[in-house]
C-alpha cells in the first residue's frame, strides 16, 4: 500500500514538473469545524460546472431519501440505453460504492429520477449546493439526466468546502447516518507523509453558443478532506484547460493537488 502511494506520488511530482497546459482557478483549504479558509490562491468565488463531485452530495441526498441504504445496495443493473462511455466499469450492475468508484453517471441519472426535481432542489437549498439549479439546459427538460454536467448547476470552490465543511463535522440538515454512509465510499489515497485523501474527482467541457463542447477548455476538479493524527482540512481545487488534452481533466487535476500537496501543508502548518 504504501509503495503504491509512493509510486503515485512520484508519477504526480513528475507530471507537476512538465509544462502545463491548464491554469488553475482555485486552490482552497478550509477548516471543517468553523469553514475558514486557511489557504486560497486564485479566484474562489468563480463558479463552475460541478461534474461528478456533485456525487458527494448526490450520495447525502440518497442516504437521506431512503433511496440509497448503504455501500453494497440498492445494486442496479446496466440496461441498454444507459450512458457506457465511461467504459466496462459502466457497463455492469453498480451498487453505491462502484458509483463512486467508477464515476458512473447512469447510476447518479437513476437516484436523480427516483429523487425527482422537487426534492432535488429542496435538498439542494437545503444543502447551500451552489445555485440549486436543477432545471438542465434551457428547453431541454433534462435536469434529471444532466443538470450537474455543464448545465445549470454550478458551484464555486468556496462553496464546496463550506459544504464538504458541514459534511467532514456532520452539521447539514439530513441524518448522521446519511452523512457517514455518504463520506464512507468517497475515495481514500494515502500519501508518504502520513495523510489520507478523501477526494473525488469531476470534470466536464463547456457548452458553446450551438450545442457543442469545447474540448479545449475542459474543467477539471479535486474535492474533499484530508486527515492525519486526528487533524482535518478540507479542499477544493478547480483547473481549467487551455489546450485540448487527451483523458480526464478531473484525474489531472487530482494528480496537479497531489503533486501540489507537500507546498500547501507547508502553507498551513
Amino acid at each position: 500500500m504504501r509503495l503504491a502511494a509512493t509510486a503515485a506520488f512520484t508519477l504526480a511530482m513528475t507530471l507537476l514538473s512538465q509544462p502545463s497546459a491548464a491554469r488553475t482557478i482555485c486552490t482552497v483549504l478550509a477548516r471543517p469545524d468553523t469553514g475558514a479558509a486557511l489557504f486560497a490562491e486564485g479566484d474562489c468565488d468563480r463558479r463552475a460546472t460541478p461534474a461528478s463531485t456533485f456525487k458527494v452530495a448526490l450520495a447525502v441526498m440518497a442516504y437521506d431519501a431512503g433511496i440509497l441504504t448503504d455501500a453494497r445496495s440498492p445494486a442496479w443493473p446496466y440496461r441498454a440505453g444507459y450512458v457506457d462511455w465511461g467504459g466496462a466499469a459502466w457497463r455492469q450492475t453498480t451498487d453505491p460504492a462502484a458509483w463512486m468508484k467508477h464515476s458512473v453517471v447512469w447510476y447518479s441519472q437513476q437516484i436523480a429520477l427516483r429523487m425527482g426535481a422537487d426534492e432535488l432542489v429542496r435538498y439542494g437549498r437545503a444543502l447551500s449546493y451552489g445555485n440549486a439549479d436543477f432545471s438542465g439546459d434551457r428547453g431541454q427538460d433534462n435536469g434529471l439526466e444532466r443538470s450537474w454536467i455543464a448545465s445549470s448547476l454550478e458551484i464555486s470552490p468556496n462553496e464546496q468546502v463550506a459544504f464538504l465543511s458541514r459534511l467532514v463535522s456532520r452539521t447539514l440538515p439530513v441524518s448522521a447516518e446519511a452523512m457517514d454512509k455518504a463520506a464512507s465510499i468517497v475515495e481514500q489515497r494515502a500519501l508518504p507523509d502520513g495523510w489520507m485523501l478523501h477526494g473525488k474527482t469531476g470534470g466536464a467541457y463547456p457548452r458553446r453558443a450551438d450545442g457543442s463542447f469545447d474540448r479545449s477548455r475542459g474543467w477539471g476538479w479535486y474535492v474533499g478532506w484530508a486527515e492525519r493524527d486526528g487533524r482535518r482540512v478540507v479542499f477544493a481545487r478547480l483547473d481549467q484547460d487551455e489546450t485540448a488534452r487527451r483523458g480526464s481533466p478531473g484525474l489531472r487535476t487530482r494528480d496537479a493537488f497531489i503533486a501540489d500537496w507537500p507546498r500547501l501543508f507547508r502553507s498551513i502548518d
